[in-house]
């Protein structure tokens, strides 16, 4: 439906690629990126359930650095994808096009065209 440019295409999918490792990145890392300590709720009531995090030691100097790494590159490609001269060629429909490309690497790129 969208002849989507290739290095636009490229771009977009970098940018997937990217977004998944810093979530899997993160996602071992501490709750906080400044020491704090932990905490405790009060028992809910009707329940024994109680909400907590254990005291966090912040991140390292290197993880505070790769989390920059990653953050600087996800505003990059979401700069070029965003701003990609593509985008003004198109009459209109720009929402739905955006929206295409988010899953345009899920089709071979002869289908895309």
């Amino acid at each position: 439906m969208y002849d989507f440019p290739e290095d636009l295409r490229d771009a977009q999918l970098a940018l997937h690629q990217t977004r998944a490792a810093y979530e899997q990145y993160a996602a071992g890392l501490p709750w906080s990126a400044e020491p704090l300590p932990g905490w405790e709720s009060e028992r809910q009531p009707y329940t024994s359930f109680r909400s907590g995090k254990a005291d966090s030691p912040g991140y390292t100097a290197e993880q505070a650095t790769e989390v920059a790494r990653y953050q600087a590159e996800l505003v990059r490609l979401s700069v070029e994808v965003s701003t990609h001269p593509y985008w003004a060629t198109l009459d209109g429909g720009v929402v739905a096009a955006r929206m295409a490309l988010k899953h345009a690497h899920e089709q071979p790129a002869d289908e895309a065209a």
